[in-house]
C-alpha cells in the first residue's frame, strides 16, 4: 500500500466531483476454480484498490458524500479462517492503513445501505463485471440481479476516470517496476526462441519472472508463432526454422500496477527479407506514433498516423494500392491493422476498461462503428501523467483474406493476388508503455530490444 495520506487525498478528491450521495466500491471475493476451497488467484478490484488500498477479498468500502466519512466494510476472520489461511489483522486495524476510522462487519453494510434506499438517498455504483458483486448489490439495493445496470452512476463513473487516468509520481514509480520486469521477460523470451522449442516452455519461462519478483502476470500470456490472432492464448505448437514468434505479455507489481509489451522475433537466428520488410513497416509505425505523443493532441489523431505509415508501406510491397487516405477512412487498412494502436494502462492492463470505453477513451462522445477503428481503445485528446501503450501491428489472417475477397471488398485498395502468398506469414506487433509529459512523452521502464538488429542481437547471446 501507499502511506494513508494518499488514500485520503484520493477520497477527498472524489467528493469534490459529487454533488451528494454515496459512493459504493465493492471489491472483490475469492474465486472458485472447481470448488470453495480451490480458488483462483486473488485480484482486488482496482477501483477499490485505488481508494481504499486493501488487498484483501470479501470487503466493501462506502465514501460517504454529504456526511464527509469513509468506510470499510467486511467480516474478520474465524478460527476456521485463520487455520487455514494464516493470521490477518482485524478489520479496523487493516482500516488504519487507508486512513479509515469507520468499519463494519457485511450485515452492518446491508444495513447502511437499506437505510439509506428507505431515506431515498442517491446511490452511486460502478459498472459490476462479477456476479457475486451483482448479487450482492441486488439484495442490499432491492433490485432485481440482471438489473444492477440500474444503479451505475455516469458521474462517478466521470469522476473516477479523471482521478484515475492522472498518475501521480508514486503510481509512475510502480509502473515502472512492472515494466522493468516486463522488460526482462521479453528479453528472456528472445534468448529462447529457437527451432524445436515449445511455446509452453517460453510461457513458462517468461511467467516465472514477475512471480519471482513478488508480483504476478498482467494478464494472460499470448506467445505464439500464429501472431495473426491477436489475442492467442494457446502455447501447444513447436517452433519450427522460419516461423515468427510474438510475445505479448506483462509484470503486474504486488500492488497491482501493471506493465504490456509485445515483441516479435525470429525462430531462426534472423529474420528472412520478407520478414524483415512487414517488420520494418511496423516498425517505422511504431515510431511514428511515439513521435507525435504530446498533451492535447487527440489520441485518434496517433491512431491514423500509424495507419498511414503501414498502408504506405503496404503499397511499397505491391499488398495494397491507390489513395492513402482514402483507403484508411473507408477502413481498406484494417484488412492488417483491425485493432487500435494503443490503450491506457494503469492499475489495470486495460486501464478501467470495466466502466466503458465510451467514458475512458471517449469522453463520453460515441465510438466509430467501423471495423478496425471501433477497437480502437483510446480516441480523446492526451493529457499530462497518462500513461498509454503504442501497439501497432500489421497481421495476415486467412480467414479474414478468404472472406473479404469472396465478398470483393475493397479490390481497389487490395492486391489478393500478391496477398495470397503472405496468408502463411502471421502476425507482427511491437509495444512500448509511455506517459505523457507536460511537453511531450517519456518512455517508462528501461528499453526493450525492438530494432532487427538489437532483436536479433538477443538471440546471439542465448545462454
Amino acid at each position: 500500500m501507499f502511506k494513508a495520506q494518499t488514500y485520503l487525498s484520493r477520497r477527498h478528491d472524489l467528493r469534490t466531483h459529487l454533488d451528494s450521495g454515496i459512493a459504493v466500491f465493492m471489491g472483490n471475493d475469492e474465486s472458485p476454480m472447481n470448488y470453495a476451497d480451490n480458488p483462483y488467484h486473488f485480484r482486488q478490484d482496482s477501483s477499490f484498490l485505488y481508494y481504499f488500498g486493501l488487498n484483501t477479498a470479501g470487503l466493501a468500502g462506502i465514501v460517504d458524500v454529504d456526511e464527509g466519512k469513509d468506510y470499510i466494510f467486511g467480516n474478520d476472520l474465524t478460527v476456521e479462517d485463520f487455520v487455514w489461511m494464516g493470521h490477518h489483522p482485524p478489520l479496523k486495524e487493516q482500516a488504519r492503513k487507508a486512513g479509515i476510522e469507520n468499519t463494519g462487519t457485511i450485515l452492518d453494510l446491508e444495513k447502511f445501505l437499506k437505510k439509506a434506499v428507505t431515506a431515498g438517498r442517491q446511490i452511486h455504483v460502478l459498472p459490476q463485471y462479477r456476479t457475486d458483486n451483482k448479487i450482492k448489490l441486488s439484495n442490499w439495493l432491492d433490485i432485481k440481479p440482471n438489473e444492477t445496470q440500474k444503479t451505475e452512476s455516469v458521474a462517478l463513473i466521470k469522476a473516477v476516470v479523471a482521478q484515475r487516468e492522472i498518475k501521480s509520481d508514486e503510481e509512475l514509480a510502480e509502473i515502472e517496476k512492472a515494466v522493468n520486469t516486463s522488460v526482462d521477460m521479453h528479453v528472456a523470451a528472445m534468448q529462447m526462441v529457437q527451432p524445436g522449442i515449445m511455446e509452453s516452455e517460453i510461457a513458462a519461462k517468461v511467467q516465472e519472472i514477475p512471480v519471482r519478483d513478488g508480483g504476478n502476470i498482467a494478464f494472460p500470456i499470448i506467445a505464439t508463432v500464429h501472431g495473426e490472432t491477436l489475442h492467442n492464448h494457446y502455447h501447444g505448437n513447436q517452433l519450427q526454422g522460419g516461423d515468427m514468434f510474438l510475445l505479448d505479455c506483462g509484470a503486474e507489481t504486488a500492488m497491482g500496477y501493471a506493465g504490456d509489451l509485445s515483441s516479435t522475433m525470429p525462430v531462426s537466428a534472423s529474420f528472412s527479407e520478407r520478414q524483415r520488410e512487414v517488420y520494418n513497416i511496423v516498425l517505422a509505425s511504431h515510431n511514428a506514433a511515439i513521435e507525435m505523443l504530446a498533451p492535447g493532441l487527440p489520441f485518434i489523431d496517433v491512431h491514423y498516423e500509424s495507419c498511414r505509415v503501414i498502408v504506405e508501406g503496404l503499397n511499397d510491397l505491391g499488398l495494397m494500392m491507390g489513395n492513402v487516405e482514402e483507403a484508411i477512412q473507408l477502413g481498406a487498412h484494417a484488412m492488417f491493422f483491425p485493432c487500435g494502436v494503443g490503450h491506457q494502462m494503469g492499475l489495470d492492463v486495460h486501464d478501467m476498461e470495466n466502466l466503458g470505453e465510451v467514458y475512458v477513451g471517449y469522453a463520453g462522445k460515441p465510438k466509430s462503428t467501423q471495423f478496425g477503428i471501433k477497437s480502437l481503445r483510446l480516441a480523446k485528446p492526451l493529457v499530462p501523467g497518462m500513461v498509454l501503450t503504442i501497439e501497432p501491428g500489421i497481421y495476415f489472417i486467412p480467414s479474414l483474406i478468404d472472406m473479404w475477397r469472396a465478398e470483393k471488398r475493397f479490390t481497389d485498395f487490395i492486391n489478393y493476388d500478391n496477398l495470397e502468398a503472405y496468408k502463411d506469414f502471421g502476425g507482427i506487433r511491437n509495444e512500448e508503455d509511455f506517459v505523457i509529459t507536460s511537453d511531450g512523452y517519456q518512455l517508462l521502464g528501461k528499453k526493450k530490444p525492438k530494432t532487427i538488429e538489437d532483436v536479433e542481437k538477443q538471440k546471439s547471446t542465448r545462454s
